[in-house]
């Protein structure tokens, strides 16, 4: 772990260290620098992502690649319609004096990735919500701690809608970001085929261990914000609420219901974050606009009358902005 001065050279030092992972996953991932840097957000302000996109889009291999440059321990897992909680979390068994033993799940690491999330039903979606939340798991009353930084990303297939259970708005919500891939450009995708096609195989270096990303989630909880940030983040989440006070006429007129207050809680979050990546040392409101869509994407729900004329939560959001 790194020792410094103040919290200006913390964040020069979290500016350089981000500059440096994103060199490195970029050796590997190819043309998704918007969604690195949105993962990568998340995992500093101790947050989860949800991913959302076509098969073949790299999804397991950029989060491989993000824990073997932060030198964190990674675990799959992939749902089913038959995976039980006890397959995530764990659970107890009789040992050779026959005593029951706790035997860890998959669970138990720094960077869980939650694959196709939506496969199983919502009684194992349900076994997450403690760990997302209190970096925890109880079995049989008694609760084991998760090692940190604990990181969730879990993805979505959004073509094929068989077979597939809704995820309930409690655990959407306890997902910081909702992030979107589409297909790479063409240059993009032309370098990708160069670099799979090969015997090369790139060695990654180790940029940040445990400790110094416990050590920049803290900094970014100190970051001074002024209070207009505050209110502008909180007053946007209003706006997506109909029939409140605050809400906008857009909310009124396409929303079945807005976002909570853990949505007011990311916006800061996040712009805190942005700020420092970008070189400031205090948020702004374009900061706040930065990580808007993808905190809200998933914690506002149209009304019928934005189905029927195809209007988008993303053009929702981006109105109210």
């Amino acid at each position: 772990m790194q020792t410094f001065q103040s919290d200006v050279e913390a964040a020069d030092a979290f500016k350089a260290s981000y500059d440096q992972l994103k060199q490195e996953i970029g050796r590997v991932i190819i043309g998704q620098d918007e969604v690195v840097r949105l993962v990568l957000t998340a995992i500093f302000c101790q947050g989860h992502c949800l991913l959302v996109g076509v098969p073949g889009l790299a999804k397991t291999l950029l989060i491989q690649t993000i824990s073997s440059v932060l030198e964190l321990k990674f675990n799959r897992i992939q749902f089913t319609p038959d995976l039980m909680p006890s397959d995530i979390i764990g659970s107890e068994t009789l040992d050779n004096n026959r005593n029951l033993r706790f035997i860890p799940g998959p669970v138990f690491s720094n960077i869980v990735l939650a694959d196709e999330i939506n496969r199983t039903p919502p009684k194992t979606q349900a076994a997450l919500l403690e760990s997302m939340q209190e970096y925890a798991v109880t079995v049989a009353g008694e609760r084991h701690a998760l090692e940190r930084p604990f990181f969730v990303l879990a993805t979505q297939n959004p073509i094929e809608q068989e077979g597939t259970y809704p995820l309930p708005e409690a655990q959407l919500d306890r997902f910081m970001f909702n992030i979107l891939l589409d297909y790479p450009s063409f240059q993009s995708e032309v370098a990708v085929v160069k670099n799979t096609t090969t015997v090369k195989k790139q060695d990654l270096k180790h940029v940040l261990s445990g400790a110094d990303i416990r050590q920049f989630q803290e900094l970014i909880r100190r970051v001074p914000i002024a209070d207009n940030v505050v209110e502008y983040a909180v007053r946007l989440v209003h706006k997506t609420r109909p029939g409140t006070e605050l809400a906008s006429s857009e909310a009124g007129q396409y929303l079945e219901w807005g976002a909570g207050p853990r949505a007011s809680q990311y916006l800061v979050l996040g712009a805190k974050c942005n700020a420092l990546l970008n070189g400031k040392y205090s948020p702004d409101i374009e900061d706040v606009k930065a990580v808007a869509v993808p905190v809200l994407r998933h914690r506002i729900v149209r009304n019928f009358k934005a189905e029927a004329e195809d209007i988008s939560v993303d053009d929702i959001i981006r109105r109210l902005l």
